[in-house]
């Protein structure tokens, strides 16, 4: 694999990794998501976002200003430290955009494609696990240039890293259980080829 090619990787991955905080934040913040009632801003009823105040296109850019912002920050620091070590590379922007922006207009669409799939209600899961399952459910249906065991990968990865102790098992389950409806050829081809 060439040094260009695993730039690539890794910048899609923290693509993924912002839009899964992205998408985490607009679940808390969002009194329109099923399960989500009460849970935003604390207790306070006028704490959480109101549908109208901040539309996606706005969260989205708060979101872009972050990520810039912590890009340039880490290199500072790096350089007034005078460490050799490699900063991380960029997030592939673009592929940011269109997840977050995806997941959050397609929203109910995801929820009903793996709801059917899991053992507990979409208003018990966590919200992290709640917002893995939504990336992965995007990814795999209009991202079908990257491969399932990819998508289900890097959601596995995530749900470890922000999600409780076995939330990653949980998220496995169920998408193994959805890849098969949402990208049947590519399942069956990688079955036969085993």
């Amino acid at each position: 694999m060439s040094r260009e090619s695993r730039r690539e990787i890794a910048a899609r991955r923290y693509a993924r990794e912002l839009a899964l905080q992205g998408i985490y934040q607009w679940l808390l913040h969002n009194t329109n998501a099923p399960g989500t009632e009460g849970t935003g801003g604390g207790n306070r009823p006028d704490s959480r976002r109101q549908p109208d105040e901040e539309p996606p296109q706005t969260q989205l850019l708060s979101i872009k200003e972050m990520i810039a912002s912590a890009q340039e920050d880490k290199q500072s620091k790096d350089e007034s430290k005078g460490k050799a070590k490699r900063a991380r590379p960029p997030a592939d922007t673009e592929f940011f955009a269109a997840l977050l922006q995806g997941v959050i207009a397609d929203a109910e669409a995801l929820r009903a494609l793996f709801a059917p799939l899991l053992t507990r209600s979409v208003a018990e899961l966590s919200p992290v696990e709640h917002a893995v399952l939504l990336l992965s459910t995007f990814e795999l249906r209009r991202d079908i240039e990257t491969p399932y065991r990819v998508v289900i990968n890097e959601a596995i990865e995530l749900a470890k890293k922000y999600g409780g102790a076995d939330g990653h098992k949980f998220v496995n389950g169920v998408l193994d259980r959805l890849v098969g409806s949402i990208r049947p050829e590519e399942v069956a081809a990688t079955r036969a080829g085993q």
